[in-house]
C-alpha cells in the first residue's frame, strides 16, 4: 500500500510539474514570441496584379512593452500595399503613444482601421474561468484615449471604416473598402453600409473587428470578396490537435485564427493578434502574430492558406 501511495503522488507532483511549466512558458514565452504569418488568397479580379496586404489586430499596448513595439515597427520592411488594422489596439491609458511609435513607419503607408471593445474601454480583473465560459454580461473598465489614437491614425492618411463605405486607391487599383463598429458591443449598425459594393473595384473588402457571424453574413450577402477580423487572439490558448477551446464570440472555434470560405464567395481571415489582456497574459500552441497575405486574382486556384515560406523576418519572428 505504501509503495502504491508513493508512486500516486509521484504522478501527481509530476503532473503538478508539467502544469506548472506549461504555464509559465505561456506566461514568459510564448506570448512574447513574435510570429509572421503568410498566406495567399484568390480574392481579386481576373486582371488584377497581386497585392500584399498585412494584416494587424489586437496589439493590447502597454506603454511598456518595448520588444512588441519594436517588432512591430520592423513590419514595414515587408513592403505591404495596404495595412489593415482590426482594432483592440490600447490596453492602457497612456499606451497611444506607444502604439503610434510601433505603428509609426507603417501610418505612411495605405492604412484602414476599425476599433474593437479595448479601444473604447480599458480592460478589468475578472475570474479566468470566464474565459472559458464567457457570459454576455458587459462591465466596462475606464474609458480608454480612442479620440486621440483614430485622429491620429486620420491624420497620417489611414481611413476609418467605421460604418463608412468608400472607394481607395492602392497601388494604381481600386478598392472598395467598409467596415462597422465592434459587434462584441453591439455597436455594430451594417445597414449604414448595406448594399453591393462598387462591381468594378479590384477588392471588395469588409472589415470589422469581432467576426460575429450575422455581420459576416451581411457582408457576405452584397458580395463581398473578403472579411478580415480580430479580436479571438486565435483562441489563445490551443491544444495541439484540437485547436482553440474558445473565440470569445459567436464564430466556430475552427476558423479562430487564419483564412476559410465563408459561404460560396466570400473569403474570410481571423488575425490571432499580437498582445493579450494585462489580466490574462498567456498564450498556448498560439503565438502573437501580425499576417502578411498576398491577394491574387481569383481563379488562380485554391491556394492553402498560412503556408510559411520558411524564412525568417527580423531577429525575434518565427513564420508559422
Amino acid at each position: 500500500m505504501n509503495g502504491l501511495l508513493r508512486s500516486a503522488g509521484k504522478v501527481v507532483l509530476g503532473a503538478g510539474a508539467l502544469g506548472a511549466g506549461a504555464v509559465a512558458y505561456a506566461a514568459g514565452i510564448e506570448r512574447r514570441r513574435w510570429t509572421l504569418r503568410q498566406a495567399t488568397l484568390p480574392v481579386l479580379a481576373e486582371t488584377a496584379r497581386p497585392m500584399r496586404v498585412l494584416h494587424i489586430s489586437d496589439i493590447h499596448m502597454l506603454p511598456g512593452q518595448a520588444s512588441k513595439q519594436r517588432w512591430i515597427a520592423e513590419l514595414d520592411q515587408l513592403d505591404p500595399d495596404l495595412v489593415v488594422n482590426t482594432g483592440d489596439n490600447l490596453a492602457h491609458k497612456q499606451a497611444v503613444p506607444a502604439v503610434l511609435r510601433a505603428l509609426g513607419p507603417l501610418l505612411d503607408r495605405p492604412g484602414v482601421f476599425v476599433f474593437g471593445s479595448n479601444d473604447y474601454y480599458a480592460p478589468r480583473p475578472k475570474n479566468p474561468a470566464r474565459y472559458l465560459f464567457p457570459s454576455e454580461k458587459r462591465i466596462h473598465g475606464i474609458p480608454l484615449p480612442w479620440r486621440d489614437l483614430r485622429a491620429a491614425f486620420i491624420e497620417r492618411g489611414w481611413h476609418d471604416l467605421t460604418h463608412v463605405r468608400r472607394l481607395i486607391s492602392v497601388g494604381g487599383q481600386q478598392l472598395a473598402v467598409a467596415g462597422v463598429d465592434d459587434p462584441h458591443l453591439h455597436r455594430d449598425k451594417y445597414g449604414e453600409i448595406a448594399g453591393r459594393p462598387d462591381p468594378n473595384a479590384t477588392l471588395t473588402l469588409g472589415v470589422t473587428h469581432s467576426p460575429e457571424p450575422r455581420v459576416l453574413d451581411a457582408f457576405a450577402a452584397d458580395g463581398y470578396d473578403l472579411v478580415m477580423a480580430g479580436h479571438t487572439h486565435g483562441g489563445q490558448l490551443r491544444v495541439p490537435g484540437y485547436g482553440a477551446l474558445v473565440t470569445n464570440c459567436e464564430l466556430d472555434r475552427t476558423r479562430a485564427r487564419g483564412a476559410s470560405r465563408w459561404g460560396a464567395h466570400m473569403w474570410l481571415h481571423v488575425s490571432a493578434g499580437l498582445g493579450t489582456s494585462p489580466y490574462a497574459p498567456v498564450r498556448f500552441a498560439c503565438p502573437p502574430e501580425a499576417s502578411l497575405l498576398t491577394l491574387v486574382p481569383r481563379g488562380t486556384g485554391e491556394i492553402p492558406a498560412h503556408r510559411g515560406t520558411g524564412t525568417r523576418f527580423g531577429a525575434r519572428a518565427d513564420v508559422r
